[in-house]
């Protein structure tokens, strides 16, 4: 056979180190499987060079009025809409700052969409939707690092001048080749043969909270180790930002809950409050 034809497996897709997984014990299966995800840390931990120099390259974008935008497909782009619609919420940021994408569009957040991921050139007509700029950032997100829908989109991003990166759980895959600043997870083979579902989104998902996170804390979002700008949607929130401005400014409960209602968030409340202090 020449090298042409030739069919090389990905690590993602290689064989499961388990056998006759059906015959297998409750409590066996599931401590295999608690055994496989311990190897995802130290996976992402190996990643964290790359991880940072993506980060720091976004910050400075972001601080121009970049923003940051997912494109995925199956697991890998429910994970990137996931990560960014809790961003709103959790730090009181718009929802047009960090966008996900996922091939398919909106119904493929529930149902498999049939062929969408193989389409190479709708993830840039719809970032092109959005007036993307050379301010903004595309991720890539595929397990796998061979979806046509994200390497068809990082490629024409970078193209244009638009800072890219990728997740990916392969070395040297195709993403990581179209991609300035490519970041490689290698947890190993699926506990099920090519379920990337499994180790590859752990990976990814906690990737993606440590890009986001950081970013939010950099561009001020975050006071101490408090959510400060939080939304306040129902009564946990109150009563969580409430305690927090009974410890930031030493007040009792019902002044400090008052305060908040007033103000909207924790941090327009400190501020309001200590500015009200110094007049």
């Amino acid at each position: 056979m020449s090298d042409k034809n030739k069919f090389t497996l990905s690590i993602t897709e290689s064989p499961s180190r388990f056998k006759d997984l059906e015959k297998m014990e409750v409590a066996d299966l599931i401590r295999s499987i608690n055994e496989e995800d311990a190897k995802v840390h130290i996976a992402v931990k190996e990643a964290l060079p790359q991880i940072e120099q993506l980060i720091v390259r976004i910050i400075d974008r972001m601080k121009q009025g970049g923003r940051l935008f997912y494109l995925g497909a199956g697991t890998s782009g429910r994970l990137g809409v996931l990560d960014a619609s809790e961003l709103p919420p959790t730090f009181g940021v718009p929802d047009t700052l960090v966008i996900g994408l996922i091939a398919g569009g909106d119904v493929a957040l529930r149902k498999a969409v049939e062929d969408a991921e193989d389409d190479p050139h709708m993830a840039w007509e719809e970032l092109k939707k959005y007036n993307i700029s050379k301010l903004d950032t595309v991720i890539g997100i595929a397990a796998s690092g061979t979806t046509p829908y994200v390497i068809g989109g990082i490629r024409k991003a970078r193209k244009n001048g638009i800072l890219t990166g990728c997740i990916t759980c392969n070395p040297d895959s195709d993403i990581a080749r179209v991609a300035e600043f490519p970041i490689e997870a290698i947890v190993g083979p699926e506990f099920i043969t090519g379920s990337t579902r499994l180790k590859a989104g752990t990976a990814q998902k906690m990737i993606l909270n440590m890009i986001t996170t950081t970013l939010m804390i950099k561009l001020g979002k975050v006071k101490g180790n408090k959510m400060v700008n939080m939304q306040l949607n129902n009564r946990k929130l109150i009563n969580r930002g409430t305690h927090m401005l009974m410890e930031e400014l030493s007040l009792d409960q019902e002044t400090a809950q008052d305060l908040l209602i007033r103000y909207g968030s924790v941090k327009k409340a400190i501020d309001g409050y200590n500015k009200s202090r110094r007049q």
